[in-house]
């Protein structure tokens, strides 16, 4: 979910579309044709996936800087 979420609207809407012929293949049970489906679906979601790892990691180093200046600031009270 918080993968299509970061997907641009192109790529929303491929994945949509995607989705839809999936499911109408599965529903006529061409299972062999579905999984072709599925594998385009991973490839579209790659760079969605790639922005929330960056998310994590950005939100990371906000932590890092974050608990750095609060030790530098316990470390100024002690010193008083």
């Amino acid at each position: 979910m918080q993968v299509r979420g970061l997907l641009t609207r192109d790529e929303l809407d491929r994945y949509n579309a995607l989705m839809e012929v999936g499911s109408f293949l599965e529903s006529q049970t061409r299972y062999d044709l579905s999984a072709v489906v599925q594998k385009e679906v991973d490839l579209l979601i790659q760079p969605a996936i790639e922005r929330l790892k960056e998310k994590g990691r950005e939100r990371d180093r906000q932590t890092e800087i974050y608990l750095e200046m609060k030790r530098l600031m316990e470390e100024e009270e002690n010193e008083d």
